[in-house]
């Protein structure tokens, strides 16, 4: 059966690319459709760098082909990713730090969705895969990282490096911390105002000495405010983490968090969306879970915004415990906890060699106005 090319357009303009808006054809997103017989070659441009995206993509075409057209048509599709072009404007440059390969922020729209706890349990499993790792606990006004690795009585040590006085991160379980809880009392408040918080941002970023680390963990307050916008404008961010917990008023924020990395003047590749607290399951019910905040909520935000789905992490007391003795809950052998930290860990840093292959290194941006800023890419 000889196929018809207008058929197969008309058929490609009911697909929207994910996380993109609009059909595909109006978008310009199909480059070209060769039609021999009944084999069809569709060239596509998605800008979404994800696995996942592009994988969709590729399903939807099929089926549409399928299902509108010719159900025996033999389609190949043929997609590339396109970096978003670089914004023509002269704007300083922030600093990368030598030594660290990827800077990874873990962000939450929400307070309370567990986004502490998930970053410390993905940085003692990267530790864990042989990666060196930092983390930066970001967290201001809320610093909860010293407790989770139970490290809250201790001292970053003075070292000199090329002549200089750096601050020594406190090493557990293999990652190097930094945290303002290091330089305040237990029952002291930080009550300062945004430009000091960057600035002792700032000095733990530069002021210290990481070494070599494949990954930095950078550990932000809830929300999308000055200290995300501090972070972005210090480092060039590779790629961010959203976490969420399955229930609606949750996942509302999420949406936000995971806008405020694709706006148009910050450009931070997304590596995807984690759901925690996914399920409850009984110690004493090992095959029974209980979706108490809703289910698949996080799974479907993904679904619906074009974003890779990183993975679910149960609601377990073991959790909660371990965080409040210090060991992070990943750190316990052969558990179901340790195998969900394992899978989202693999997730995100599959999206990350799929995000450093084909999209040019983050620049940090410049903010330029009170309501906005811009951002600059590596040519």
């Amino acid at each position: 059966m000889k196929l018809d090319k207008k058929e197969i357009l008309d058929a490609l303009a009911t697909i929207t690319v994910p996380g993109e808006g609009g059909n595909m054809v109006e978008t310009g997103a199909v480059r070209n459709v060769q039609v021999f017989g009944d084999e069809v070659i569709v060239d596509l441009t998605i800008k979404n760098p994800s696995l996942q995206a592009r994988k969709k993509t590729e399903v939807s075409i099929l089926k549409t082909i399928h299902d509108q057209v010719y159900p025996k048509a033999k389609i190949k599709v043929n997609v590339q990713v396109e970096a978003p072009a670089a914004p023509q404007a002269n704007l300083i440059k922030g600093k990368a730090i030598p030594g660290i390969k990827n800077v990874i922020a873990v962000a939450s729209g929400k307070g309370g969705v567990g986004k502490s706890t998930v970053t410390a349990n993905l940085a003692v499993t990267l530790a864990q895969m042989g990666f060196e790792v930092g983390l930066l606990d970001a967290d201001i006004y809320g610093p909860s990282i010293p407790i989770m690795f139970d490290v809250v009585h201790e001292k970053p040590l003075a070292v000199t490096v090329d002549g200089k006085s750096r601050m020594r991160p406190v090493e557990s379980y293999g990652v190097k911390i930094l945290s303002i809880g290091f330089f305040t009392e237990p029952n002291q408040a930080v009550i300062w105002r945004g430009p000091m918080a960057a600035k002792a941002l700032n000095q733990m970023i530069f002021d210290a000495h990481w070494g070599e680390l494949d990954f930095l963990l950078i550990d932000l307050p809830p929300g999308t405010g000055d200290i995300h916008l501090s972070i972005m404008q210090a480092l060039p961010v590779t790629g961010a983490v959203v976490v969420s917990t399955p229930q609606p008023i949750a996942l509302a924020d999420a949406r936000k968090g995971v806008a405020m990395f694709q706006q148009d003047a910050i450009q931070v590749p997304v590596l995807g969306v984690l759901e925690n607290m996914a399920y409850f399951t009984p110690e004493e019910l090992p095959d029974n879970k209980y979706y108490i905040f809703g289910k698949h909520g996080a799974r479907d935000l993904a679904e619906d915004l074009g974003i890779p789905f990183l993975g679910e992490v149960p609601l377990v007391q073991g959790i909660r415990e371990a965080g409040d003795v210090g060991r992070p809950a990943a750190l316990q052998s052969g558990t179901p906890v340790q195998e969900a930290f394992q899978e989202v860990t693999r997730n995100a840093v599959s999206e990350l060699v799929a995000r450093n292959e084909q999209l040019p290194p983050t620049e940090a941006i410049k903010i330029t106005t009170m309501a906005g800023c811009s951002a600059v890419k590596k040519n």
